[in-house]
């Protein structure tokens, strides 16, 4: 079932020409940034979109311009978890595992999961309940078993909602889900 949902809206991310993934992320950004707990938070984590997810490029550099402190995932291949690091400057990203922008290993400056106030999750797709589907490898859910206090947010454009998503007891939910059109409080529609 997961397989058939991956499959599915894969197709239709990668169908999406560039200037649609921008002009969608840029309506996702202006939902993001107004939001008071993107506005109080002290230390975000973002995922460093490729391959026509969510383009959080523009975000990341401009909340450094804003005084945040960013952090953003580095992968370890080996143990399949997230080790994060701050980021100081959008220059010190270079090509990591899985061809994603990750800090140079001169730059990584490792921080505590618990320090962090905002978490911005990637996602193949999600339901109105803050389930997700990530790319199958379980790094993000990993991660989130780690990390107690911390909002965690989704980003995706609307196709990538679904009505429901099988889950397993290492899946870990989102509160909100933020679209190029709406936000969505999960929290409201999770079941007891």
């Amino acid at each position: 079932m997961k397989e058939t949902i991956r499959s599915s809206i894969r197709k239709k991310r990668e169908a999406m020409h560039e200037s649609e993934v921008l002009e969608k992320s840029r309506r996702i950004k202006t939902y993001l940034f107004s939001m008071h707990e993107f506005q109080e938070a002290r230390t975000i984590l973002f995922y460093v979109s490729y391959d026509n997810e969510v383009n959080t490029h523009e975000m990341i550099q401009e909340s450094l311009r804003m005084k945040k402190h960013i952090a953003v995932p580095v992968s370890d291949a080996e143990t399949r978890t997230i080790i994060c690091s701050t980021l100081v400057k959008w220059d010190d990203l270079s090509a990591g595992v899985y061809n994603i922008l990750e800090p140079r290993k001169d730059c990584i400056e490792q921080i505590a999961p618990t320090s962090i106030d905002l978490i911005l999750l990637p996602g193949i797709a999600f339901d109105s309940e803050g389930n997700r589907i990530g790319h199958g490898k379980g790094y993000y859910d990993r991660f989130l078993q780690n990390n107690l206090h911390a909002h965690r947010f989704g980003l995706a454009f609307e196709f990538q909602l679904v009505e429901k998503i099988p889950t397993g007891k290492y899946d870990r939910r989102v509160e909100k889900i933020i679209t190029e059109n709406r936000i969505i409080n999960c929290a409201t529609s999770q079941s007891p």
